[in-house]
């Protein structure tokens, strides 16, 4: 293959046209050195460009199963950290926007994690063993590892905690309260058996009581984008437009859950809106880019953000396809940025972790 040589002109300076089409004759160039993710709240154009798009769990294992040597990640760092933790070390994992982080996977650090558990051990909790949402960083991965639980995704969380309870043990669900809350229903948990363990409080703030009867604890984490749902919302739109279908992510609280026709991961909303018939109405609850996504390719359907309000992920619309250039050219001229590197250490633990999680889906 011959080395690519970049214009002179730096990406910034191109149209949007522009930069669609030198990415793709830079992925022609580059063949099946590159694979293109893109996580399903990325902007249109973005995904317009990507080789596959999906939510965490089809990303993640779209990374386990790829061949390419550079693998650009159009997402958010614990993704990134994700797809780097899962491909061989010969391959290379950039994030294509660097600044794109997650406010939710900040929610809970490996020392919060670390000095909660020592917390639980000491106040005689019992057999516990940790279930970390996908959405959270290597570091917690690997503590998830090394105490011999497993990641989840919203696909799968029920299941995976499931399994978990079948070990003889209780739960730590983190970092987002709400889908643990949601798996837990599934299973047919009473609320009395979960307990919110308050992050900034001693002992969760649970007394004595509490934490014998949980089965289930939950760290107070959350998805900024779907706390922004609310039960009224789903109210007015069934008196906006008879017949509309109200369906959520289960990111989303449970008081809005409730007020859902159903809930599902983004993969599964997608399908639902996908395969119904032509006049449907549909108020989906997650984050916009999608919401319009689905309303463009289903033009024979009425199909609306649930909420008054933009919910748009600041954290996924960093990234632009100029921000996929900038890799791109790079890479093909023998340049790439940094990649993402796990500590091998870590790695390997948070290893062990995700591959329970694909184990499960």
């Amino acid at each position: 293959m011959e080395a690519y040589v970049p214009p002179a002109s730096d990406a910034a300076s191109v149209s949007q046209d522009e930069t669609a089409a030198r990415i793709r004759e830079l992925k022609a160039s580059l063949g099946s050195d590159v694979l293109l993710l893109a996580h399903h709240y990325q902007r249109d154009a973005v995904v317009a460009l990507a080789d596959v798009v999906g939510d965490s769990l089809r990303l993640a294992r779209a990374a386990a199963e790829a061949t390419a040597r550079h693998i650009v990640f159009c997402g958010v760092r614990f993704m990134a950290e994700t797809a780097d933790i899962l491909t061989d070390p010969g391959q290379a994992v950039y994030l294509a926007e660097a600044s794109a982080g997650c406010s939710m996977a900040d929610m809970a650090s490996v020392d919060a994690l670390e000095a909660a558990w020592d917390e639980l051990a000491a106040a005689g909790a019992g057999k516990v063993l940790p279930l970390a949402y996908v959405n959270s960083t290597a570091a917690l991965k690997a503590f998830v590892g090394r105490h011999g639980g497993l990641t989840c995704t919203s696909s799968n969380a029920a299941q995976a905690l499931s399994w978990l309870l079948s070990q003889g043990a209780k739960a730590f669900f983190f970092p987002d309260e709400h889908l643990g809350r949601v798996a837990a229903r599934e299973l047919g948990l009473p609320l009395t058996e979960t307990a919110v363990w308050d992050r900034g409080k001693a002992r969760g703030g649970l007394d004595a009581r509490a934490m014998a009867e949980a089965r289930v604890y939950l760290w107070n984490g959350f998805c900024v984008v779907h706390q922004m749902f609310e039960p009224q919302d789903a109210a007015a739109w069934r008196e906006k437009e008879p017949g509309i279908r109200v369906i959520v992510h289960p990111e989303c609280r449970l008081d809005v859950i409730g007020e859902a026709d159903a809930y599902g991961s983004t993969e599964t909303l997608s399908r639902m809106v996908d395969a119904a018939p032509a006049g449907s109405k549909w108020a989906v609850g997650t984050e916009i880019n999608l919401v319009a996504r689905l309303a463009e390719r289903n033009p024979d359907k009425l199909v609306v953000s649930l909420s008054p309000c933009q919910a748009i992920c600041a954290n996924m619309y960093r990234t632009r396809p100029k921000s996929v250039l900038r890799v791109l050219e790079a890479v093909a001229a023998g340049t790439p940025p940094p990649p993402v590197r796990v500590d091998p250490a870590v790695a390997g633990q948070a290893r062990l972790a995700l591959e329970r999680m694909l184990a499960c889906a």
